[in-house]
C-alpha cells in the first residue's frame, strides 16, 4: 500500500516527550504506507526516531532555562543569528527535497514560538509550493495556558491563514481542547481528536522492580530522584527500586546520587524497557508527562505523579488532577516535595488495589495515520 509523502517537524527543547510522541506517530504512518521524513531539532535521544522513517537532524538547540526562555547549544551557550539562519536554510532545503503531500508541524502555533525564525519561512514555502501540501499541527491533549494577552488570538490567526487541520492527541472524554485553549470554538472545524498516542502493551519485563522512579528527560527531574532516593531509605529494604534519572540530568548530579545508591536500588540514566518495567512493578513514581502517563494507562501500574510546574508550567498539573479524580494515580506537589511526604504516600498507595480499568482512548497513533492517509 502506498500512502502520501509526509514531512513531520518536531522540536524538543527540555524533555523527550515531544520527540517520543512524534516518533510513535511517524512509525504508525510508515506502517500505513506513508513515506515519512521526520525532521528533529533537539539534542539526540537514543532510540528516536526509528529506522522506519527518513530522519533529518538539524543542528540541535535546547531551552536555555526551565522556563523555555531563549535557545542554547548543548553546552548551554546562546545561539547566534548566523546559526539560526543556517538552521532555517537546512530546514527549507529538507522540505524541498521531500516534496511532501502532507506537512505536520508539532506544537506550533500553539507553542514553540522560539522557533518562528524557521517555521514562519517554512509556512511561506508551503504556501508557495505547487501543488501545495496539506498542513496540520500536531498537539498533545493539554496545552500550556498562555499568560500574555493576545497570544491565543495570534494562534487562531496563524491557524486560519495556513493550517488545514489540528490533530489533538487526546480523548475528549478525558480532557477537551477548550479546557486549556479558550478560543477552541473558533477553530472547531479544524479539530480532530485522535486519542492518546500510547504504545501497545509491552512484553513482560526481564527483571522485576517493586518501585520504578522516572524523571523523563532528566533536565528538571533531579529533585524527584533525590526525594525518591531518600524515601527508599525509609521504606522496607526488601523492595527493589529502579531510579531512571534521564539522559539530560547533569553528570555531576548523577554521580552524586549514584554514590548514595544502596544495594536494593539501581540508578540508571535510561531503560529502553521502561514500559515493561512498569508492567511488572507494584508502583511508579514519575512526573505527569504525556508519554509516561500513556505508559501508565496501558500497563495499569499504581502511580504517584509529581507534575512539573517550574517556569509557570500548567500542563502536567491538569493531567495529574484528572488522573487523581479518576482514581488512576495519586498526585503530589513538586514544590515542597520531601522524602517523608513521598514515603508516606508510597506506604498508602501500596496498600490499595491496582487502578480499575479505564476507557480512555489510547489508539492515537493509528488514528492519526488514518486521518493523514485520507488527507492527501
Amino acid at each position: 500500500m502506498t500512502g502520501p509523502r509526509v514531512f513531520f517537524y518536531v522540536q524538543h527543547l527540555l524533555g523527550i516527550g515531544h520527540i517520543a510522541r512524534a516518533s510513535r506517530i511517524s512509525s504508525a504512518l510508515a506502517r500505513n504506507g506513508c513515506k515519512v521524513t521526520l525532521v528533529t531539532g533537539g539534542l539526540p535521544v537514543s532510540g528516536f526516531p526509528g529506522d522506519d522513517v527518513t530522519a533529518v537532524a538539524l543542528p540541535p538547540v535546547a531551552a536555555a532555562s526551565s522556563g523555555f526562555s531563549g535557545l542554547a547549544h548543548a553546552d548551554g551557550t546562546p545561539v547566534d543569528q548566523r546559526f539560526l539562519d543556517d538552521r532555517r536554510d537546512l530546514l527549507l532545503s529538507a522540505f524541498r527535497a521531500a516534496t511532501p503531500d502532507v506537512v505536520i508541524i508539532e506544537a506550533f502555533p500553539f507553542g514553540r514560538r522560539q522557533m518562528r525564525f524557521e517555521l514562519l519561512p517554512l509556512l511561506d514555502a508551503i504556501e508557495a509550493a505547487k501543488p501545495r501540501p496539506k498542513l496540520y499541527t500536531s498537539v498533545r491533549d493539554i496545552l500550556q495556558q498562555q499568560k500574555k494577552a493576545g497570544r491565543d488570538e495570534e494562534t487562531v490567526a496563524t491557524l486560519d491563514a495556513h493550517f488545514d487541520g489540528v490533530l489533538v492527541h487526546g480523548d475528549p472524554a478525558f480532557v477537551r481542547l477548550e479546557e486549556t485553549f479558550p478560543l477552541a470554538g473558533r477553530i472547531i472545524d479544524k479539530i480532530s481528536y485522535t486519542g492518546l498516542v500510547a504504545p501497545p502493551m509491552p512484553p513482560a519485563p526481564s527483571e522485576i522492580f517493586d518501585i520504578v522512579v522516572s524523571a523523563g528527560g532528566g533536565a528538571v527531574g533531579r529533585d524527584l530522584i533525590r526525594a525518591s532516593l531518600d524515601a527508599a531509605k525509609q521504606v522496607a529494604s526488601d523492595k527493589r527500586w529502579c531510579l531512571i534519572a534521564g539522559p539530560n540530568l547533569p553528570e555531576a548530579d548523577f554521580l552524586a546520587l549514584q554514590r548514595e545508591a544502596t544495594a536494593n536500588l539501581q540508578l540508571v540514566r535510561f531503560r529502553k524497557d521502561f514500559p515493561s518495567l512498569l508492567r511488572g512493578a507494584n508502583l511508579s513514581i514519575s512526573q505527569a508527562g504525556y508519554n509516561t502517563v500513556c505508559d501508565l494507562l496501558v500497563t495499569g501500574c499504581r502511580a504517584i505523579v509529581v507534575p512539573f510546574t517550574a517556569g509557570g508550567e500548567t500542563e502536567q498539573s491538569v493531567r495529574a488532577e484528572r488522573l487523581q479524580a479518576l482514581g488512576l494515580a495519586s498526585a503530589l506537589p513538586e514544590a515542597g516535595l520531601t522524602a517523608d511526604m513521598l514515603a508516606r504516600s508510597i506506604s498508602e498507595i501500596l496498600e490499595k488495589p491496582k487502578p480499575a480499568l479505564h476507557r480512555i482512548d489510547v489508539g492515537g497513533a493509528e488514528r492519526t495515520g488514518y486521518i493523514i492517509q485520507n488527507a492527501a
